[in-house]
């Protein structure tokens, strides 16, 4: 389903136009509403792992490390690291296995365990786009050009009001689920001005529950499997 065809079934839904619901205002709505499938996706995936189809690059970041530096952050579409990678000082890379301090027994800060560069054997997930490699790298022990790499899950391939113009641009996930965006988006205009619609609209969508129904329990139990 293209974007043009999203604002029609959005208009049908709503009984709205390009003046009753502008277009920015569409926009901004199915956009949140993409999100919110990724969001779903990403923690739904099975053995394969959900990727918008409309990135035209693989979800893998490769890094120039900096000597003594240990933290290190990302694009906020990153959602979730899947991996990480550093390159020794043979050049080949290394899986390291993620960290927190409350895994450990003791006081000791992680960045004092760990207080010698060299290379790092895990890393620590601060914040949600940044992450601290322990120990630090040295250039002794690393390569530090391009020498870490990240394997992440993103958000989606969000919608431009170009893209809109356009009209031809299709939601990277699986087409038979692509009007939820329609229903995801027509919810708050119609919790504003057609409030009789908004039960309709929640049990096609079925996310008010927290055991899925509707078209979310339709497309978590395809992207479960």
């Amino acid at each position: 389903m293209q974007i043009s065809d999203i604002i029609a079934e959005i208009n049908t839904i709503c009984d709205s136009d390009a003046t009753s619901y502008p277009a920015a205002d569409k926009l901004r709505r199915i956009n949140s509403g993409y999100e919110t499938v990724a969001s779903w996706l990403i923690n739904a995936d099975g053995n394969w792992t959900w990727a918008d189809t409309n990135f035209t690059d693989f979800s893998i970041g490769t890094y120039t490390m900096v000597a003594g530096q240990g933290r290190y952050s990302f694009n906020d579409k990153f959602l979730q690291i899947e991996e990480v990678q550093v390159k020794d000082k043979d050049g080949n890379f290394v899986i390291i296995r993620p960290i927190d301090q409350k895994d450990l027994i003791g006081n000791d800060p992680l960045t004092e365990i760990y207080e010698t560069n060299g290379m790092p054997v895990y890393y620590d997930k601060e914040t949600d786009d940044t992450i601290r490699l322990l120990p630090a790298p040295s250039a002794a022990d690393t390569t530090l050009t391009a020498g870490l790499k990240v394997k992440f899950k993103r958000t989606a391939d969000l919608y431009t009001s170009a893209q809109v113009t356009t009209g031809t641009k299709e939601p990277g996930f699986a087409s038979p689920f692509h009007i939820i965006l329609a229903y995801l988006a027509s919810r708050p205009y119609c919790m504003s001005y057609k409030k009789d619609r908004v039960a309709m609209i929640n049990a096609f969508i079925g996310d008010t529950t927290q055991v899925p129904t509707g078209m979310k329990k339709d497309l978590l139990a395809h992207y479960g499997r």
